[in-house]
């Protein structure tokens, strides 16, 4: 079993910055791809980044440039540093692990909230 735990959400002013962790535990595939996902009130879950066990990267459009997806491997963690962020990057983000085994594995999110 897999158990995916993210921290570090919050309230911040638009233009400020938050570092979101997602702590895995169990058995984790050595292959695998990590990612954070985003919803919004009334609007679906969304891509916001993921990150191969290799360390490849892939951003939405919408925060390239200013968010940056990086993990621990040793630590079996997974980060999300989020910088100049703007209203619209509200939501709740969500931890996922995808695995060839497994299929998909969601954390229970954290409250990401940005004020104008």
């Amino acid at each position: 079993q897999v158990q995916l735990v993210e921290s570090g959400g919050g309230l911040v002013q638009a233009g400020g910055s938050l570092r979101l962790s997602c702590a895995a535990s169990g058995t984790i595939f050595s292959i695998n791809v990590m990612g954070w996902y985003r919803q919004a009130p009334g609007k679906q879950r969304e891509l916001v980044a993921t990150i191969t066990s290799g360390g490849n990267t892939n951003y939405a459009d919408s925060v390239k440039g200013r968010f940056t997806i990086s993990r621990d491997n040793s630590k079996k963690t997974m980060y999300l540093q989020m910088n100049s962020l703007k209203p619209e990057d509200t939501a709740i983000y969500y931890c996922n692990l995808k695995s060839v085994v497994r299929g998909d594995d969601w954390g229970q999110g954290t409250q990401v909230t940005v004020s104008s």
